[in-house]
């Protein structure tokens, strides 16, 4: 018997010891992973902010939350198990859907460049006549998860892809996809709550008789309308360097290298130039050269959709969430 049980001991520990091991590979694969897809997580976090700016005060946090719950649907109940599925069924599709991904951030991007170039805006916005409220707003919830689904599958497509290179186990796969997912929907939509709420905040703070804190108060006041336009403008960025950028690596991975080939020589220039800032300014060259890609690519988008196919123009307001 004690021969027995230090024998069962000894099992325990050694199953413990591989549980532990098995979770720090998921907390390193969900890291690194969580790393790679960064830029789609800042145009989520930026785009996200506008589904609710301009509506009641009072529905703003239970619309932040109506599109979390989505937002999660999508990641651990569509996009989950279809990308592990397609990890094991197909690989190679990954490429081609991260492209997809790409094209569609380029094209949203590129939309909204030129709908401040003079393009008319397609969709509703806050700006024309609203007849029903509670309609429009779930108008509006709905845009915000279909777009939190396309950036979702860039998400989980990225994240997959880097995952693919550290393990061959499914369920290490499988938990830390999980993880990117629930992290990052969290971590975003939380910082959007705290965004669209701050007005508020400020608004409370500039009502109190405390010297300092109306101050403040009205900083915050001040600056939130700055804060929502900067977003904008960084959303925006944020697509088409993201987009751009996974055009040009999906192609390099493809065997066609030449325009890869470009970005990459430009970094290298200016990081030998450049000294004790190189890091910094190639890798800017490159997002910058991935963001002009990216531009170029859904100009040529739009006008395709827009003018040849007529399309896009009996979009919902998402298209103007951006």
């Amino acid at each position: 018997m004690p021969g027995g049980l230090v024998a069962l001991l000894d099992d325990i520990s050694v199953i413990a010891r591989v549980a532990a091991a098995s979770i720090d590979d998921v907390s390193v694969a969900a890291s690194k992973a969580g790393t790679k897809a960064a830029g789609v997580v800042i145009d989520d976090a930026a785009v996200t902010p506008r589904y609710v700016t301009g509506l009641d005060p009072s529905r703003e946090l239970p619309i932040i939350w109506k599109i979390t719950k989505g937002s999660l649907k999508n990641k651990l109940l569509l996009l989950l198990p279809g990308a592990l599925l397609l990890s094991w069924l197909l690989p190679q599709a990954i490429t081609f859907i991260l492209m997809l991904g790409g094209a569609y951030l380029s094209y949203e991007g590129a939309e909204k460049v030129m709908e401040k170039l003079g393009e008319p805006r397609h969709g509703k916005t806050l700006e024309d006549v609203i007849e029903d409220p509670v309609k429009f707003e779930q108008q509006r919830v709905n845009g915000a998860i279909r777009t939190d689904l396309i950036l979702s599958a860039e998400i989980m497509a990225i994240s997959l892809n880097e995952i693919a290179t550290m393990s061959d186990s499914f369920w290490v796969r499988a938990a830390a996809l999980a993880a990117v997912g629930i992290a990052i929907t969290l971590v975003v939509y939380g910082a959007v709550a705290m965004i669209v709420k701050m007005d508020d905040v400020g608004l409370h703070l500039a009502e109190r008789d405390n010297g300092f804190a109306k101050k403040f108060g009205r900083f915050l006041l001040h600056l939130m309308p700055r804060l929502l336009v900067a977003l904008s403008f960084i959303g925006t960025i944020a697509m088409l360097w993201v987009g751009g950028g996974i055009i040009l690596h999906s192609l390099e991975e493809l065997g066609i290298h030449a325009l890869a080939d470009i970005a990459h020589a430009a970094q290298h220039v200016v990081e030998q130039a450049t000294g004790a800032l190189s890091g910094l300014l190639g890798w800017l060259t490159y997002a910058t050269i991935s963001a002009l890609f990216g531009l170029i690519l859904g100009a040529i988008l739009v006008f395709v959709l827009h003018h040849v196919f007529k399309m896009g123009h009996g979009q919902d307001e998402h298209a103007d969430a951006h």
